[in-house]
């Protein structure tokens, strides 16, 4: 019988996946520890999922100052790269590839975060959405315009995140540079009105992530290095898609072909988007075309829907979420066409082990 096209092995730069599927990087709120590092728990979820031909992990922030959900790990200090270090050789031991998602929230945090402090964003303009603060959620504040000198912070931030990442053990890592976090405030007109060199223009608003790159490039190789973007997110996180939104990805798309990358990592629309003025609907169709490396798809895919966008060419893998919360052996159901058990929402950001660690393998419930 022919492998379905999601089982099939992959060539990702000098890394051989053993499959298409990818676990998606969630969020999941288990660094409850005053470090914020990943703790053996976070090991044990990684491992369980590690017969993914790769996992990209939940964000990881590259600074302090990046944070904006409770008990999220960072990638900044010994203590977190330290924890980082027991995922990686748990998931190693299993054979599995692991990439640390880097991330920094920008506006998408609360002064509860920073002692008082505002968040940092290209401008001062609020999101007007909410932040899941230790106190619960609260509406965001219109956060403090960044210097220029602090964006070339942030950006080294970003290049020693990276150095810890390999330290840690990672295969590599992706840029979080998606969902109306830092990377696309700068990217998006509605929330960057700069008068320097990272506003104003696309090329300009695009400056931050190719700096960015420049950066990591000295601690890393490229081919150990992607990138999350969500080019037709719209109505989340303080950002509307206008006339040049769709441009912008456009340009950054096929300036990305000039860096020999492990992958580009697209989202579909997360709402509909059909009739929103200027949104692409369906983004790997559109995309495709344009990006001359690998490709990964995410958003809402199911096992048919994966095996058909890679059978039609339109991605090289694909990317689940929920999916692998509640079915830690993704693969192997995929194999064996097994129905998929149902996760508890209730427990995706609880804390513990509960909705974490304790759902079963398909072989565990044969046994």
């Amino acid at each position: 019988m022919e492998k379905q096209p999601l089982l099939t092995s992959y060539q990702l730069g000098s890394l051989t996946l053993k499959n298409r599927v990818v676990m998606a990087p969630m969020t999941r709120s288990r660094a409850d520890n005053p470090e914020n590092a990943a703790t053996a728990l976070a090991a044990q979820y990684y491992a369980q999922r590690a017969s993914a031909g790769l996992i990209i992990s939940e964000g990881t922030q590259v600074s302090p100052q990046g944070v904006g959900y409770i008990n999220t790990p960072g990638i900044y200090s010994e203590a977190q790269v330290k924890g980082w270090q027991q995922v990686t050789e748990a998931v190693h031991a299993k054979e599995g590839k692991i990439f640390a998602q880097l991330w920094h929230v920008g506006r998408i945090s609360h002064p509860d975060f920073h002692n008082g402090e505002l968040p940092v964003a290209p401008s001062a303009i609020n999101p007007n959405d909410k932040s899941f603060t230790p106190l619960g959620f609260k509406d965001t504040v219109t956060p403090r315009a960044l210097e220029t000198h602090e964006v070339q912070a942030i950006v080294q931030d970003f290049k020693k995140a990276a150095a810890n990442a390999l330290k840690a053990g990672f295969d590599g890592v992706e840029l979080h540079a998606s969902n109306g976090y830092l990377f696309q405030q700068f990217f998006n007109k509605v929330s960057n009105q700069r008068t320097d060199q990272y506003g104003g223009s696309i090329e300009n608003r695009a400056r931050f992530l190719f700096e960015t790159l420049d950066a990591l490039k000295e601690v890393i190789d490229l081919t150990r290095v992607g990138i999350r973007l969500n080019p037709s997110l719209h109505g989340m996180s303080g950002i509307t898609v206008d006339e040049e939104t769709i441009p912008t990805f456009e340009y950054i798309v096929n300036r990305l072909n000039e860096y020999n990358l492990a992958y580009l990592h697209l989202s579909e629309p997360f709402v509909p988007v059909d009739n929103v003025p200027y949104a692409v609907a369906e983004i790997a169709k559109h995309f495709r075309p344009l990006y001359k490396g690998t490709l990964i798809i995410n958003k809402g895919f199911n096992q048919e829907k994966g095996n058909q966008i890679i059978t039609e060419s339109l991605a090289d893998l694909v990317a689940f979420g929920v999916p692998f919360i509640s079915n830690p052996d993704l693969p192997e159901r995929f194999a064996q066409n097994a129905d998929l058990a149902t996760p508890d929402k209730n427990t995706f950001y609880a804390g513990g082990a509960n909705g974490y660690v304790d759902y079963p393998a398909l072989s565990e419930m044969e046994a």
